[in-house]
């Protein structure tokens, strides 16, 4: 049996919307509430939030303390080395990969890219539900093998592939085997529909949800936050206007240089879907 471990990267000075891992979701902090959900999964295994060394996310590691919950702390801006250094500590054969921003993640929706990747074990080196991306922007799940993730560690030097851990792989196809999870229903959602923070926004939206159906359903599903916002447009209007935001437009000029494989296949295509969306 894969021994697997689950990376919730975490820090309080986040670029737009600083200590966003903290603000409060039903009188308790963001990072439980999706811990929470994480939790609920069946295929995870240990979970630790990996935050940095900064005096500002101590408070990050005294609630991780607090609550039984395992904590490393590591670079501030390398997070492909925090990630290695989690897999190195406890002994992982895979990493799997889940930003703190989002904690409307589907707890099906991780257990399905794992089950993926553990069936097709050593086909894949790398397994994402994100290459293409198909289900609402804020389920992101990345597993991938330590061998993968150390070769990654050794050989990455962009500061972009330092930064979101896992460029160096899907940008290497030559060199690393991807697969992928698409979102059964055919619908392509990503760029549509923000259930992600980085703008304060993004916060009352995603507090809006929690407030209409954690009441109901501690872990409730996409589909119900779905059907909620079919009921209740105004709630999907809060953070609209940041649907299709991409990380990758904070890199453009770091980026401009690489193969063209990466042009063509990831920022011309999601400039194209966005526009889209957009129009």
């Amino acid at each position: 049996m894969l021994n697997i471990v689950t990376v919730i990267q975490a820090r309080m000075l986040s670029t737009r919307l600083k200590g966003k891992v903290l603000l409060p979701l039903l009188d308790e902090p963001l990072l439980i509430r999706m811990i929470e959900r994480v939790s609920s999964t069946k295929k995870v295994g240990r979970i630790v939030v990996a935050t940095t060394t900064d005096k500002e996310d101590d408070a990050i590691a005294e609630l991780c303390a607090s609550r039984g919950i395992d904590f490393y702390r590591g670079n501030p801006t390398d997070l492909l080395d925090r990630h290695f250094q989690v897999g190195i500590k406890y002994y992982a054969d895979a990493i799997v990969k889940i930003p703190s921003d989002c904690p409307l993640i589907d707890p099906r929706i991780i257990d399905k890219v794992i089950r993926y990747y553990e069936a097709c074990y050593r086909k894949f080196d790398f397994v994402s539900n994100l290459h293409p991306a198909t289900f609402p922007d804020g389920n992101d799940v990345e597993v991938m093998s330590m061998e993968a993730l150390e070769r990654s560690w050794l050989e990455a030097f962009k500061n972009y592939q330092r930064e979101h851990t896992t460029p160096y792989m899907w940008e290497n196809p030559s060199k690393f085997k991807i697969g992928n999870v698409e979102w059964e229903t055919g619908l392509d959602y990503s760029l549509s529909h923000r259930f992600t923070i980085d703008y304060y926004e993004d916060y009352l939206f995603i507090k809006r949800v929690f407030e209409e159906l954690y009441p109901v359903s501690k872990i409730f599903r996409l589909e119900e936050i779905l059907r909620l916002l079919d009921n209740k447009p105004e709630i999907s209007s809060i953070n609209k206007q940041f649907c299709g935001s991409y990380w990758y437009d904070n890199h453009i000029s770091e980026i401009k240089n690489i193969e063209d494989y990466l042009r063509k296949k990831h920022v011309s295509q999601y400039e194209k879907r966005r526009n889209n969306i957009v129009a």
